[in-house]
């Protein structure tokens, strides 16, 4: 049975900024970023029904959601393929194989293919209006974080191996009177409190969009951290340095592993 939306008369109108392209290979300087929007859980997009006109309780809203997520999990665990009006999500096994195998090659498992199904790309295409709002004010990005041993994005950090982060103001520089405290660092945050950074002790490659490190043997295999660089750099004249440290931190966390 499809869903039918109560609220597709709704014309959206999202605010965005230009913000500095952050990838070496970016062919122009900007790329427009979303902004003044929060991040919701299943909670938060309950609280959410009033206002967009669904007389659903918000109560009911999260019960069949949380439902709903639980049952998509195991189904797609399961082999099979979710289709939905935001989104369809199928299993894959990577790799190549000559017919031989009896089993995947070490380091190999199945991952979750998602992809934003048709009727929400084109509910976005004819119902979402930008305004363009300016600049983005940043003190230096941390854009994104590849995992060399798997490929992948934003999410691992394979212990002993490369990580590739992508940015602008990374470049990791300090005077003497500021060299302790420069670097890169996993934090990772438990509970309420967050526990003691990580230091990257060995840095490959330390360019002002570009920072490839070892990921350091200090890390707890399954707990996720955020990155953070502390340097002295300027972000915008890079023989430059600033009279104090800035800082700079991800807004994604990754897990360690092994």
């Amino acid at each position: 049975m499809a869903l039918d939306f109560s609220v597709k008369d709704i014309i959206h109108r999202v605010a965005v900024k230009f913000a500095r392209a952050f990838l070496p290979g970016a062919k122009k300087p900007y790329y427009l970023k979303a902004v003044h929007q929060t991040e919701l859980d299943l909670r938060g997009i309950a609280s959410k029904a009033e206002v967009y006109n669904i007389h659903t309780s918000p109560k009911v809203i999260y019960e069949g959601a949380a439902a709903m997520m639980e049952l998509i999990y195991y189904l797609a665990a399961d082999g099979y393929v979710i289709k939905t009006p935001l989104f369809n999500l199928r299993m894959r096994v990577p790799g190549e194989y000559t017919g031989a195998e009896t089993h995947l090659p070490e380091g190999v498992h199945p991952e979750a293919v998602l992809h934003p199904a048709a009727e929400f790309r084109n509910y976005l295409k004819d119902r979402v209006h930008v305004q363009f709002d300016g600049f983005e004010q940043y003190d230096g990005i941390i854009g994104e974080a590849v995992d060399e041993a798997t490929g992948r994005v934003n999410e691992a950090a394979t212990i002993g191996n490369i990580l590739t982060i992508h940015g602008l103001g990374l470049k990791i520089e300090a005077d003497d009177g500021h060299k302790s405290a420069a670097g890169l660092f996993f934090e990772a945050e438990d509970g309420a409190h967050v526990a003691a950074r990580v230091h990257a002790p060995v840095i490959a490659v330390n360019e002002p969009r570009t920072l490839k490190a070892v990921v350091p043997a200090g890390l707890k295999a399954g707990t996720a951290y955020r990155l953070g660089i502390i340097t002295q750099s300027s972000v915008t004249h890079g023989s430059v340095l600033l009279k104090e440290l800035r800082e700079i931190w991800s807004d994604f966390m990754i897990t360690a592993q092994t």
